[in-house]
């Protein structure tokens, strides 16, 4: 596991090679790259209802109006 010394270095390396000012870009693009790939792997669906489709329940937007659910 890395310690502080070692993070802190790591840290420093990075702000050396983008640059302070890209840094929030860099994070940026980072949590939109991370989004997409949840959004991939769990079909585009929000994280309740998917937990809702693996419990095989029904939600009102399941159901068609004067269906019983």
């Amino acid at each position: 596991m890395l310690n502080m010394t070692e993070i802190l270095l790591l840290l420093l390396g990075v702000v050396i090679l983008v640059g302070g000012k890209k840094l929030p870009e860099l994070g940026s693009g980072l949590g939109k790259g991370i989004s997409e790939f949840k959004k991939a792997i769990g079909g585009d669906k929000p994280e309740e209802e998917q937990k809702q489709i693996k419990e095989g329940e029904t939600t009102p937007a399941d159901t068609k109006p004067g269906e019983p659910k």
